[in-house]
């Protein structure tokens, strides 16, 4: 098996998503250069971090936590956009990983129920092929042990594009755009709403009102990054 997985690797490398260099064995989808370049954040080891006192007297969650910093040109932004826009959907499903490895090493998100993940409207969705959002939840579901929750919380209004609105903007821009589809089943549940980027909030404060008016529901926010 190693002589025939070295053999395929030699007509079709294994590259890193990060920086183009071959993968050895034992790598997956990014390098250890790569690996350790990432800009972490280590909010899921505090509470009260940036991201989670940036919905306070907005939202009502439990917890919230983002991966990495989005810094602008760096190596982030370049993951953030093999996946966006060119369909590396691999990138999602490694990153959600690595974000879960790091949700399960602090106890408070072992009570997590299910994950859900921010949904896009229909059409734009049957355009571009795929959700990020939800790619990132197959890796955290894989690395949490927890179900992935796909069509109960939708998207009923297509807005426009988030990109160089303001916060109040944004915020108008998403307002009443969710619904929820089967409350009941959701009821009792500690819900882990998961998006790619949090910038403003916007969109994940405009995701919470529906889920929050589930009886019983708890909800905790992870993206990606924060911007």
């Amino acid at each position: 098996m190693t002589f025939s997985d070295d053999l395929i690797a030699l007509f079709y490398p294994r590259l890193c998503a990060g920086c183009s260099v071959s993968l050895v064995r034992g790598e997956e989808v990014l390098c250890l250069n790569c690996l350790a370049d990432l800009p972490r954040t280590n909010y899921h080891l505090y509470r009260e971090n940036p991201v989670f006192l940036q919905f306070a007297g907005r939202a009502r969650i439990e917890l919230a936590t983002s991966f990495c910093r989005f810094d602008k040109g760096g190596r982030l932004q370049h993951l953030l956009h093999q996946l966006k826009y060119k369909g590396n959907l691999q990138v999602g499903r490694r990153m959600g990983q690595l974000l879960g490895y790091d949700l399960i090493q602090n106890g408070v998100y072992g009570n997590i129920d299910a994950i859900i993940p921010v949904p896009l409207h229909p059409k734009k969705e049957k355009k571009r092929g795929f959700n990020q959002s939800a790619e990132i939840c197959k890796g955290l579901s894989d690395a949490m042990n927890r179900p992935v929750i796909v069509g109960n919380l939708i998207r009923v209004i297509h807005s426009a594009t988030q990109t160089r609105k303001g916060r109040f903007e944004r915020w108008e821009n998403v307002s009443g755009i969710f619904s929820v589809k089967n409350g009941d089943s959701l009821k009792d549940k500690h819900l882990l709403l998961v998006d790619d980027v949090v910038t403003t909030g916007a969109t994940l404060e405009a995701c919470c009102i529906p889920l929050l008016d589930i009886s019983g529901v708890k909800v905790s926010i992870a993206t990606l990054a924060t911007a």
